[in-house]
């Protein structure tokens, strides 16, 4: 993977010409997205040239309908697995002020004017344009007559089912963090900084940093998760804290063997397996007992892999 390359990042249309280019919003970057992005840089690094990402600032859903979906990824994260996947250039651009072009004039006066590619590659089921007008179909019948390579990419399954973005949201809404993440080809992970809470935690010997979870992104079911954090494994909780009254949605992380002050610094929460759905206990003496079942779980669970 080429995530130590450098990548450079445009927010307008630039002359970049004689590249290979994927289209696509790509939330999630998940195993379908990746065969489209890994098709352009193939055929970027076969042909010595560069490759690109066009995708869009926010989810053409925005403009449509006026309310953004839950995405699977922040934008900071699409950027960053888009990166380890060895593309040179990500234009995220304003779908608005490309919103009313048809697909010819996308394809001749954005694609084409812009950046004479020499392959696009897309997903099988990708449309553009105005009124869908642009497709699979359209971009190859105007390959030869525009002079590039185009690869339809056929949907990526897991097992007979094809891998999208929205069945991904809804396993991860429904707290399937396993499966979604065999789709994703990587683990679903909130990251913020580590806030102070009002550390009842390290009363009962369960100490945690908490950060808040990212308001744009799907939500988990509040419950209790096995995590994976850039300071080693942990068991998470995501919820309103009923046993102490709680309000509002906290995400809560132990981490196991760690008792260092990272307050201020990024945690990154990678979601591995559901273990129970957040309940109220009768006392904090009955929450300290689950969490320490929850604990016994999560190490089960590695010591059989």
């Amino acid at each position: 993977m080429g995530y130590n390359k450098i990548m450079q990042i445009f927010k307008e249309l630039k002359p970049n010409k004689n590249i290979s280019v994927a289209l696509g919003f790509f939330d999630g970057v998940h195993l379908g997205h990746r065969a489209v992005i890994k098709s352009a840089v193939d055929y970027a690094k076969q042909n010595n040239t560069k490759s690109a990402v066009i995708t869009f600032y926010d989810h053409p859903c925005c403009y449509f309908w006026g309310v953004c979906p839950k995405y699977i990824l922040t934008r900071k994260e699409r950027e960053k697995r888009i990166k380890s996947l060895g593309v040179d250039y990500i234009y995220e651009l304003d779908f608005e002020s490309l919103s009313g072009l048809t697909g010819q004039e996308y394809l001749k006066d954005v694609l084409i004017n812009y950046f004479t590619p020499v392959s696009i590659s897309t997903g099988w089921n990708h449309n553009f344009g105005a009124n869908k007008s642009g497709n699979a179909k359209f971009l190859r019948e105007n390959s030869k007559k525009y002079g590039y390579e185009y690869f339809e990419i056929p949907p990526q399954k897991l097992g007979n089912e094809i891998i999208n973005s929205t069945g991904i949201r809804k396993l991860i809404s429904e707290g399937r963090t396993e499966k979604a993440n065999s789709m994703l080809g990587d683990d679903f992970s909130v990251s913020g900084k580590v806030t102070e809470g009002n550390k009842i935690g390290r009363t009962i010997g369960f100490k945690t940093a908490n950060i808040n979870y990212p308001p744009e992104l799907i939500e988990l079911p509040y419950g209790a998760y096995g995590v994976e954090t850039n300071f080693g494994k942990g068991v998470a909780n995501f919820g309103i804290r009923p046993t102490i009254n709680g309000s509002n949605a906290v995400l809560e992380v132990h981490i196991l063997n760690f008792d260092e002050d990272i307050y201020g610094k990024n945690l990154n929460v990678k979601f591995e397996k559901m273990i129970r759905p957040e309940k109220k206990f009768s006392s904090l003496s009955q929450l300290k007992k689950q969490i320490q079942k929850d604990i016994e779980t999560i190490k089960q669970k590695k010591d059989t892999l």
